[in-house]
């Protein structure tokens, strides 16, 4: 028998707004003892067609469409009452048990914000039955690394349509740095030495959705990797050593007809090996270590020649086409298809899948990325899940924006809890 304040007593939900103003949803466990956990979910807006569905209203008159109602009636209705008296600290059995309730492959019929909501919350509770921090209580043998943060500096893409840049992250990893808090100082000065230098020429510091700056640059997506170079050295860094380059093209949403449209980049049109030559041109002259959806989530050849000619010398990660699901990247493992994969909680729906992603990745020598979405909130669950799993790397966008600076201070608060035993390194080398 479990002790009574391991027990569920109720889990209420609300509908809050992330950080687009769009609605998303927040669930709330209280167990028998009194002790109350919450946890608040994001959503994407560059999405993977096998994601798990994330359920919306439908309903025209409530914020077009995009309410979550009918999300926080499944958690406060049949997840509830399916879930009171149950022991809280089993995750595995409560996520087993979620995917169950629901009974669909893709968590259509609850939806998997309604799943992952309880799903977090229960892992908080979990950690407070405990009385331990949730990067300790979440997984058996917890780890002590810190992540390598990728920083979001500018946004194109879906994440900022007024911007000249196709690509939709350009990405600073402070690799050279001695620890997590200062490698997010070695990101914080960069930013601010390239907001300098796009007020100097004249261009807007307006900021996409995860915090990075969607200016207009003469030469698009050349043009940014050439800008962060000179944002580094402006801010007494050097290019390679100090700080190097991640992008994500999220080459999905400009592939059409079999081709790769770069239409704010000199409408250019590629092919898939056309691609490859392209970002191996960008390697011999920039510091890029990681490219992650450098071909579309479809394009599976394209991903393999492109991890056959540039997988040696950087890491490529899948995100769209593997969407955190054991089934899709162990297709990738055994197609060649990339050496990395993003981890994304929504994507998929519960803690427990989400960790066993990062275990597969972890088991074939595949490096794992902790990922934010588009549309977040001030939650940092995601900070501990990252250092519980020792995933080694993580984004969540700039060094600007509350939503995404939660993350990055919550990581920094677990590496001052740690002391002597907090672990940084270079996933690089």
């Amino acid at each position: 028998m479990p002790a009574s304040d391991a027990l569920i007593s109720s889990i209420r939900a609300q509908e809050i707004l992330d950080s687009r103003g769009t609605p998303t949803v927040k669930a709330t466990i209280t167990l028998q003892s009194g002790a109350r956990a919450s946890a608040a979910v994001p959503s994407g807006a560059s999405t993977g067609s096998n994601e798990a569905v994330e359920l919306r209203d439908g309903d025209p008159k409530r914020y077009f469409g995009k309410g979550v109602r009918k999300v926080i009636a499944h958690i406060e209705g049949e997840i509830a009452e399916a879930f009171k008296g149950r022991d809280v600290c089993n995750q595995a059995a409560i996520d087993a048990a979620l995917i169950a309730l629901d009974g669909t492959p893709n968590k259509a019929r609850l939806g998997a914000n309604a799943l992952l909501a309880v799903s977090m919350a229960a892992a908080r509770a979990a950690a407070l039955v405990r009385g331990e921090p949730l990067h300790r209580s979440l997984c058996e043998k917890p780890s002590n690394l810190l992540p390598m943060p990728m920083f979001n500096v500018l946004n194109g893409g879906l994440h900022a349509p007024g911007s000249s840049l196709d690509f939709q992250e350009f990405m600073l990893v402070p690799m050279g740095a001695p620890s997590f808090s200062e490698a997010v100082r070695y990101a914080a000065e960069t930013y601010h030495a390239i907001k300098e230098l796009l007020i100097a020429q004249g261009h807007s510091t307006a900021v996409g959705d995860e915090g990075g700056f969607a200016p207009k640059l003469m030469g698009g997506n050349q043009a940014a990797c050439e800008l962060m170079v000179r944002g580094m050295e402006r801010a007494g860094y050097r290019p390679g050593e100090d700080l190097a380059i991640a992008l994500d093209p999220a080459s999905t949403s400009f592939y059409k007809n079999g081709r790769y449209h770069l239409s704010r980049s000199g409408n250019q049109v590629l092919d898939s090996q056309e691609m490859v030559e392209l970002y191996q041109g960008w390697l011999n002259v920039f510091p890029i270590v990681s490219i992650e959806d450098g071909h579309a989530e479809d394009d599976w050849a394209g991903f393999a020649a492109m991890t056959r000619q540039l997988g040696g010398q950087i890491q490529i990660v899948g995100d769209d086409n593997f969407v955190t699901n054991t089934r899709i990247i162990q297709r990738g493992i055994d197609e060649g298809t990339a050496n990395a994969s993003l981890i994304k909680l929504n994507q998929i729906g519960t803690v427990s899948e989400t960790i066993a992603a990062v275990r597969l990745c972890q088991k074939v020598g595949w490096g794992s990325v902790m990922s934010h979405r588009s549309g977040e909130t001030e939650d940092a669950f995601l900070s501990d899940f990252a250092v519980a799993v020792g995933a080694g790397q993580m984004k969540s966008g700039a060094t600007a924006r509350s939503e995404r600076l939660a993350k990055y201070n919550r990581l920094m608060e677990i590496e001052a809890e740690l002391g002597d035993r907090a672990e940084f390194v270079n996933p690089y080398r």
